[in-house]
């Protein structure tokens, strides 16, 4: 008998008892498994720092165009409509950048990382919970770009510190269920460029015809009866309230709702649709 046919028998039972005597760790549970999803998508990136870009530049380039442009005309000076515009600039350039969730998620699954993902023994939406909590942090540095910039033109948030970190917490939350649209799209959809097209055709009239720009009661009357109903304004709403200071009112229970029907809704359908996909 050769020494390695001996040798066989003494490794697998000190393998097998190696396995018998160790104790089994703990099932990684819902939170821990998105977290560790989330930081996948931080990882990313950290890897292609080019990501960044728009969410730096582009708030950036329509706050100044905005500013510059039509402050005069609309405030009759470019401080006044800076006090005005920057809370609603905050605003778009979070949510204009939540379609990226579905196009990284299209992405995904075009290279067969999502089949991967399904197959780990682990909460089953915690990929998706995951990169949508990754994303909170580009959403977070769009704001913060934006803000700084408008305090750079004369913005000056009477809420202080406080008001600001509350107005951009509760956009967070917003832009949280509204990624949840995106991801149910990246899942529809054949492709990532298609995910775009098809959310810019959605964010292009919820952040324009708003009050992100203009105050609603110079707008026709048809045009306002949009602008009242769009899930946008008590959000713009809300947010100048909490810079500002001054009470919410109403328009913040709006806003969690929008929130949470978003998230009932396209939670529930991109979960259906995940479940399904082959």
């Amino acid at each position: 008998m050769s020494t390695s046919a001996a040798s066989a028998p003494i490794r697998d039972s000190a393998i097998q008892a190696a396995l018998a005597s160790s104790v089994r760790p703990p099932a990684p549970g819902p939170l821990s498994t998105s977290l560790t999803f989330g930081w996948r998508a931080l990882l990313k990136i950290k890897h292609i720092p080019e990501q960044l870009l728009d969410v730096t530049l582009f708030p950036v380039m329509f706050t100044l165009l905005f500013t510059f442009l039509f402050g005069g005309a609309l405030a009759g000076s470019t401080v006044d409509y800076v006090q005005f515009l920057v809370p609603g600039m905050i605003v778009q350039s979070v949510l204009l950048i939540t379609m990226y969730t579905g196009m990284t998620l299209r992405t995904d699954v075009e290279r067969g990382v999502f089949d991967r993902f399904r197959s780990l023994p682990v909460w089953r939406p915690s990929p998706i919970v995951g990169m949508l909590l990754g994303d909170a942090v580009r959403f977070a540095t769009a704001a913060t770009a934006t803000g700084l910039l408008g305090l750079a033109l004369g913005w000056r948030p009477q809420g202080g510190l406080v008001g600001v970190s509350l107005a951009v917490l509760l956009l967070l939350v917003f832009a949280f269920g509204l990624g949840w649209v995106w991801t149910f799209l990246g899942l529809v959809l054949r492709s990532s460029s298609a995910v775009m097209s098809a959310s810019m055709m959605v964010m292009m009239p919820l952040t324009f015809a708003s009050n992100i720009f203009v105050d609603p009661a110079t707008m026709p009357g048809w045009l306002r009866a949009f602008v009242d109903v769009n899930p946008v304004s008590p959000l713009v709403t809300s947010v100048r309230a909490l810079v500002a200071g001054t009470g919410v009112g109403p328009q913040l229970a709006y806003t969690l709702t929008w929130a949470a029907l978003l998230v009932a809704v396209f939670g529930s359908l991109t979960m259906w649709r995940y479940r399904r996909a082959r």
